[in-house]
C-alpha cells in the first residue's frame, strides 16, 4: 500500500506509537446479541453486536472479519472512565421488528448520561453506520468527552495490521489495512483529534486509563496488533455518525466510507428496513409459536443473513468464533465456514418457509463445490477452498436430500440436477457404512444418525434414478440402502446396556470401526471408543456401550424407524437418565455423555477440553420426536424459545450448572451464538407443528421402511477395498462392488468347478457383480478378480464362508 501514500496527506506530525507490534490478538466474545447486514446483494459487509458494542465486521465474504471490536470510551477527564462493553448497562432492541438493524442504549450505571446507537449498514455498499445520540444530565454532558475506539483484524488476523492518520477534505479519518484490504473510519462531525497505537501499550484505552484524558497522537501505528482512535467534538454536537468501510486498497474504503457519510442517516435506515421488508416470513407459522411469532421472524433473518452475497447460495454455520476471547490468529476458521450438514438445514428450512429459490441457490453452490469423487470436504471457505480435510457421510447425503426435496417440489427450474445426484449417491456406496466422522466430528464408525441419513441419501437418489431413465441404478442404490437397513441394529445397537440398569438394548452413540474397516484403530475389535476432548488425566477410553447420544432419532426424523419402534423408545430412556438437562427455561440435552467439547468444569474456555453442555438445538430435534410421536409439543416450543437472547440469538451450547464465574445456569455459553443450524430447527419445528407432521420426514423413505413396503434385504456387500467380509448367511447373494469395471471368477466347491462373471456398471455408482448362494448352502464362496480397465489380475483368491440361515 505504500505506492498510494502519496495521494493523502498523512499525518506525520503526530509520530509514530510506540510499543509495536502490540499484545497477542485475540477475537472477542462469541455470545452475540444480533447479527445484521443489509437484504440487499450489492452491500457486502456484515456486522454482529454482544454486550452492548459492535463486534466483527465481515467483508467481502462472511467468512473473513476485519475487525475485533468498536466501542465508545467516557470519560468527564477528571474523575471517571468508562467503556461501553464493561461500564455500561445495555438495553437491546431491533430498529424494527422485521429487520436486522439494532438500537443499544447504554446507560451510565449511576443514571448521569446514556448514549443510544443505532446500528445498520449502507443499504447498498459495504459500510457499517452508526448514528450515536447522548443524552443526559446538562452540567454531566457539558464535561463529558466520548471516544470511538476500533480494533482492526483485518482479513482475519489481528497481527500484521497497520493504521495511519490521514486527512480528507480537511477532516481526520482513521485508516487501517492489511495486505490489500483497507478499512476507514469517519464522523459524521468529524473527529477533532485520531491516534493510532499498539494494543496493550500506546492504545487509546491505555492513554484514558492513565488519567482520563487523550495525551496521545500518534500518527501511526504498523505492522502489529494496532487501533484507532477518534475524538468526538462534543461541543458542537451530542448526535453524529460514525461510518467505518471498506476496500480493497486506500481510496476504495475512503471513497465508499466517505460517500456513505454524505448520506443521511435517515434515508441509508429507510431503505434498510424496506429492503428486508421484502423478505418477510409466512405469518401462518407463527401462529405455533409461543411468542407472537418474534423468534421466528428473527430466525428466518438470521438464516438469511448468513448467505454470502458474492458467492451465492453458500451459507455459514455462524458469523462467530466460539470462545474468541481465548483464540487469536492462529484459529483461522471460527464457526464462519461452510459446513454441508448444517448449510443443507439452513436451505430445508427455508423452503419451509416458503423459499424453494434460496434453496435452490444453495443447491447450485454445492454442486459447484463438490469433488469430483462426489464428495465434500468436512467445512470449508466460501470459495470452496477445504479448511478440515474428514470424510463425514452424512453431509454427502444431506445435499441429495435437499436435490430430491426441490425436485418434488418442482423448484429445481432448468439446473439438471441428476449427475449432481449420482456423484453423490457413488460416493456413499463406495464409502457407507462406515463413516470417518459423523455428525460430531471427533469419531470413526457406525453412527445411527450417519445412516440415517445415508439411507435416506440413497433411496432419494434411486427415486431421482427412476425418474431420470435409469431403472438399473435405481434398484442398486435401493438395494443398497436396504442393505445398511437391514443391518442398523447389528452396527449400532448393544444388547448389554450398563447407562440404565432397566434397559440392556439400546442404540450407541456410534460404534468403533471393525477389524478390516476403513479408520480402524489399534484397539479395533475391542469395542473400544476414544474420546479426543478429553481433560488432563481424565478417562478417554471407553466400550461403545457406555456412550450414548440421540443421534437415533435421525432414523423417525426421515422414516427410517417407526416413533413407536421399541428399540427407539427404550433408547430415549436411556438419554433421557444420562443426557437429559432440567434448565430454568426447561429439558435441554447435552450431545452425549464423557463429552469434552464445551465449557470447562471452572467455567474457563474450551481449548482443547472441556466439558460438554446442553445444546437447545436438541431440544427442536427432541420436539420433532414428540411430535411424531402423537405428542402435543407446545411446551417443548416454549422451551426452545426461552433459549434465545435478548435479540433473538440461538447459543450451541448453554451453562448447565449453577451460576459460575459469570456464566448463568441456562444463559449461553461460549460456544458459538447464533448457531444457525439452531434457528433452522426452530424454523422447521413451527413448519412441523403447523403441517402436523415432520416437514423433514421423506414419504419415498417413510414408505419404504416405516411402512414396511421392501423385503429383507437378500444380499451382503463385499469390497476388495474396504470391506472384506469373512462370511455370508446361506441364501443371500454376496454382492461385490467395486468403481472400477472387474471379471470374477468364482467357484462354490472348492475350485473343483469355476464360473465367470462380468460385472454389470451402473453409472458412477461403480459396477457390481452377485456371487449366488443356496437356502441350505454350506461351505464357503473362493473367488478371485481380474481388473478390466487395467487388464491385470488382482493375484490373490479369496474365501467367504457360508453360514446357515437361523
Amino acid at each position: 500500500m505504500a505506492q498510494a501514500a502519496s495521494q493523502y496527506r498523512w499525518l506525520e506530525g503526530q509520530g509514530a506509537a510506540f510499543g509495536g507490534p502490540g499484545l497477542e490478538p485475540r477475537w472477542t466474545s462469541s455470545a452475540k446479541d444480533a447479527v445484521g447486514t443489509a437484504y440487499s446483494a450489492s452491500s457486502r459487509v456484515w456486522f454482529t453486536v454482544s454486550h452492548g458494542i459492535l463486534n466483527e465486521i465481515y467483508y467481502p465474504t462472511i467468512d473473513r472479519p476485519q475487525i475485533r471490536d468498536m466501542q465508545f470510551l467516557i470519560t468527564d477527564g477528571e474523575t471517571f472512565f468508562h467503556e461501553e462493553r464493561r461500564n455500561l448497562k445495555h438495553e437491546f432492541e431491533y430498529i424494527d421488528s422485521d429487520a436486522l438493524g439494532v438500537r443499544i442504549r447504554n446507560v451510565d450505571p449511576d443514571g448521569r448520561y446514556v448514549l443510544t446507537k443505532e446500528i445498520i449498514s449502507d443499504p447498498h455498499y459495504p459500510v457499517v453506520l452508526i448514528r450515536v445520540k447522548l443524552e443526559g444530565k446538562e452540567d454531566v454532558i457539558s464535561r463529558l468527552r466520548v471516544y470511538a475506539l476500533l480494533s482492526p483484524h483485518i482479513e482475519g488476523g489481528g497481527m500484521g495490521n497497520s493504521a495511519r492518520v490521514v486527512d480528507v477534505a480537511g477532516r481526520r479519518v482513521g485508516l487501517a489495512w492489511r495486505n490489500h484490504t483497507s478499512l476507514a473510519m469517519a464522523a459524521s462531525c468529524g473527529f477533532s483529534r485520531v491516534s493510532c497505537g499498539y494494543v496493550g501499550a500506546s492504545d487509546g484505552w491505555q492513554d484514558l486509563k492513565q488519567n482520563f484524558l487523550m495525551d496521545w497522537e500518534f500518527g501511526s501505528a504498523l505492522d502489529g496488533n494496532v487501533s484507532i482512535m477518534g475524538e468526538i467534538p462534543l461541543e458542537h454536537t451530542h448526535r453524529f455518525v460514525i461510518a467505518i468501510g471498506f476496500g480493497e486498497g486506500h481510496h476504495a474504503a475512503l471513497a465508499t466510507t466517505l460517500g456513505a457519510r454524505a448520506t443521511k442517516f435517515e434515508r441509508h435506515l429507510t431503505r434498510f428496513i424496506e429492503q428486508w421488508h421484502r423478505a418477510a416470513t409466512p405469518g401462518e407459522l407463527g401462529e405455533h409459536a409461543s411468542d407472537g411469532g418474534r423468534l421466528l421472524q428473527i430466525s428466518h433473518n438470521v438464516v438469511l443473513a448468513h448467505e454470502d452475497k458474492t458467492y451465492g447460495g453458500a451459507f455459514i454455520a455462524s458469523a462467530s468464533i466460539p470462545w474468541g476471547y481465548a483464540k487469536g490468529d492462529d484459529d483461522l476458521g471460527g464457526y464462519h465456514l461452510v459446513w454441508t450438514r448444517d448449510m443443507v438445514q439452513s436451505a430445508t428450512a427455508l423452503m419451509a418457509c416458503g423459499r424453494p429459490q434460496t434453496a435452490l441457490r444453495a443447491l447450485v453452490y454445492l454442486a459447484c463445490t463438490q469433488k469430483p469423487d462426489g464428495g465434500f470436504a468436512q467445512n470449508f471457505w466460501i470459495d470452496g477452498t477445504p479448511y478440515w480435510s474428514g470424510i463425514q457421510l452424512d453431509e454427502v447425503a444431506f445435499p441429495i436430500m435437499l436435490a430430491w426435496r426441490l425436485w418434488k417440489a418442482d423448484a429445481l427450474g432448468t439446473f439438471d440436477v441428476f449427475p449432481f445426484v449420482e456423484r453423490a449417491a457413488g460416493f456413499l456406496v463406495r464409502y457407507a457404512p462406515v463413516t470417518q466422522q459423523e455428525r460430531w466430528e471427533e469419531a470413526a464408525g457406525y453412527s445411527p444418525s450417519t445412516l440415517a441419513a445415508v439411507i435416506s441419501g440413497l433411496v432419494c437418489a434411486a427415486d431421482m434414478a427412476r425418474a431420470h431413465g435409469s431403472p438399473e441404478l435405481g434398484q442398486f442404490l435401493e438395494e443398497h440402502a436396504d442393505w445398511i437397513e437391514s443391518h442398523l441394529e447389528d452396527w449400532t445397537v448393544t444388547n448389554n446396556g450398563v447407562l440404565d440398569p432397566e434397559v440392556k438394548r439400546h442404540y450407541m452413540r456410534i460404534r468403533p470401526p471393525e477389524c478390516g474397516d476403513p479408520y480402524a484403530h489399534e484397539e479395533c475389535g475391542t469395542e473400544t471408543l476414544r474420546l479426543n476432548n478429553r481433560g488432563p488425566g481424565e478417562k478417554y477410553e471407553f466400550e461403545a456401550r457406555e456412550v450414548i447420544d440421540a443421534g437415533f432419532l435421525e432414523l423417525v426424523r426421515y422414516g427410517v424407524r417407526r416413533p413407536d419402534d421399541p428399540l427407539i423408545v427404550d433408547s430415549l430412556k436411556v438419554v433421557d437418565r444420562v443426557l437429559k438437562i432440567n434448565a430454568p427455561q426447561g429439558p435441554c440435552w447435552r450431545r452425549y455423555n464423557h463429552d469434552g467439547y464445551g465449557q470447562r468444569h471452572d467455567g474457563g474456555p474450551y481449548l482443547g477440553w472441556g466439558q460438554g453442555r446442553a445444546w437447545p438445538l436438541l431440544t427442536g430435534e427432541r420436539a420433532h420426536y414428540e411430535l411424531a410421536a402423537g405428542r402435543d409439543v407446545r411446551p417443548l416450543i416454549h422451551t426452545y424459545e426461552q433459549f434465545a437472547s435478548a435479540g433473538g440469538m440461538l447459543p450451541e451450547q448453554i451453562w448447565d450448572e449453577a451460576d459460575k464465574n459469570g456464566l448463568c445456569f441456562g444463559g449461553p455459553a461460549g460456544s458459538a451464538m447464533p448457531l444457525v443450524w439452531a434457528h433452522a430447527e426452530y424454523l422447521k419445528l413451527l413448519r412441523s407443528a403447523k403441517d402436523g407432521r415432520v416437514y423433514d420426514c421423506i414419504p419415498v423413505v417413510a414408505r419404504r421402511y416405516a411402512g414396511g413396503e421392501h423385503q429383507p434385504s437378500r444380499i451382503e456387500v463385499y469390497k476388495v477395498s474396504r470391506r472384506q467380509i469373512r462370511r455370508i448367511t446361506a441364501g443371500k447373494a454376496l454382492r461385490m462392488t467395486s468403481a472400477s469395471r472387474f471379471r470374477v471368477v468364482w467357484s462354490d466347491d472348492g475350485w473343483k468347478t469355476s464360473h465367470v462373471l462380468d460385472s454389470t456398471q451402473v453409472g458412477f455408482a461403480g459396477s457390481y457383480a452377485d456371487l449366488p448362494t443356496g437356502e441350505k448352502q454350506t461351505g464357503a464362496l473362493s473367488f478371485t478378480l481380474f481388473w478390466s480397465d487395467e487388464q491385470r489380475w488382482e493375484g490373490r483368491n479369496f474365501d467367504v464362508e457360508i453360514e446357515p440361515a437361523s
